[in-house]
C-alpha cells in the first residue's frame, strides 16, 4: 500500500495545499474567517475548511478505495468518525494544526496527515509551512525531518525533564489531578503549543515527552508514528498502546524513550488514584 511514489505524491498535495490555502491567509485573515467552535481555544478559519477539502479531494485519489476522517468533517458530522473502525485505509487529517497559533501570526502550527489500515499507522506527515519543516514517518523506515534522519535518543541524565501537557481547558477534574503528578521535583511541565509539533520535538530530541488528555485521532496520529520511528514511544494510563478509534485510558504520554515513558506514566497513574 506503501510505496516510495505515494509517499511522494501525498508530500506533493500537503504542499501544494499549504501554499494555496494556508499560508496566503497567515496573517491575513479577516474577522469573518474565524469562528469559535467550542470555545476561545477552540478556533476554525477559512483555511481550515478549504485545506480539508482539497486534502480529502487529493489523498483519495491517489489511494482509491480509501476514505478520509478529518477535524472538519468530523466536527460537522461525528459519525465520520466512525471510518477508523471499518476495513478501508484511512487518512487522518488535522488541516491546521494550532490554529490558535495561526490566527494569533505564530508560525507555530502545521498540517498533519496519517495513514492508517485496520487501527495500525502506516505513515505519517507533518508539515509546518512558515518553519519549511517537513517530518515523514513510515512504519518501520523510520523518520525523518527534511530529509535528514530523526532520533530521539534519551534525555541527558539528570537533567530535568520537560514536558508538554494538555490546556486545562481540555482535561476533566480526574485528569487535571493526574497531570499535577508532573508537578514534581524533576519535571519541569508547561502547556502545549501545536500537537503535531511538539511530537516533532520529541521525535527530535529537543522535548522530553508531552502528555495529552484527549484522544482526537487527528492530533495524534502522526505524531506517535513519528516518534515510535525516531525511537520514542507512548503508553496510556493503564499502560496499553493508544487506540486510534478511541476509549483510551487518558491521559496519555509520548517520550523519547521507553523509560521515560513509564516515568512519567507513574507518576500520571500515582496523581489519578483516590486518595483516602
Amino acid at each position: 500500500m506503501i510505496n516510495d511514489a505515494l509517499v511522494t505524491a501525498v508530500e506533493e498535495a500537503i504542499r501544494k495545499a499549504a501554499q494555496e490555502e494556508i499560508l496566503p491567509r497567515w496573517r491575513q485573515l479577516a474577522m469573518d474567517e474565524v469562528v469559535q467552535k467550542s470555545g476561545p481555544h477552540d478556533l476554525v478559519t477559512v483555511a481550515d475548511h478549504r485545506t480539508e477539502e482539497r486534502l480529502t479531494a487529493d489523498l483519495t485519489a491517489l489511494l482509491p478505495g480509501s476514505v478520509v476522517v478529518g477535524e472538519e468533517a468530523v466536527h460537522a458530522n461525528p459519525a465520520t468518525y466512525q471510518a477508523l473502525r471499518g476495513d478501508a485505509p484511512v487518512w487522518i487529517v488535522d488541516p491546521v494544526d494550532g490554529t490558535r497559533q495561526f490566527v494569533h501570526g505564530d508560525p507555530g502550527f502545521c498540517t498533519l496527515v496519517a495513514l492508517a489500515h485496520g487501527g495500525e499507522l502506516l505513515a505519517s506527515w507533518t508539515y509546518a509551512p512558515a518553519r519549511e519543516e517537513l517530518a515523514v514517518a513510515r512504519r518501520g523506515e523510520g523518520a525523518y525531518l527534511n530529509g535528514e534522519r530523526l532520533r530521539s535518543g534519551g534525555p541527558e541524565p539528570g537533567a530535568e525533564l520537560e514536558v508538554a501537557c494538555s490546556h486545562p481547558d481540555f482535561t476533566t477534574d480526574e485528569q487535571k489531578r493526574a497531570l499535577l503528578g508532573l508537578d514534581t521535583e524533576g519535571v519541569a511541565p508547561r502547556p502545549c503549543g501545536s500537537a503535531g509539533l511538539e511530537y516533532l520535538n520529541v521525535a527530535r530530541g529537543a522535548l522530553d515527552a508531552v502528555a495529552f488528555s484527549w484522544e482526537n485521532a487527528w492530533d495524534h496520529a502522526a505524531g506517535l508514528l513519528l516518534v515510535a520511528e525516531a525511537g520514542g514511544g507512548h503508553a496510556t494510563l493503564t499502560g496499553e498502546p493508544f487506540r486510534l478509534a478511541g476509549g483510551n485510558a487518558l491521559p496519555f504520554t509520548a517520550a523519547r524513550d521507553e523509560l521515560t515513558v513509564r516515568r512519567i506514566l507513574s507518576l500520571l497513574a500515582s496523581a489519578s488514584r483516590p486518595r483516602g
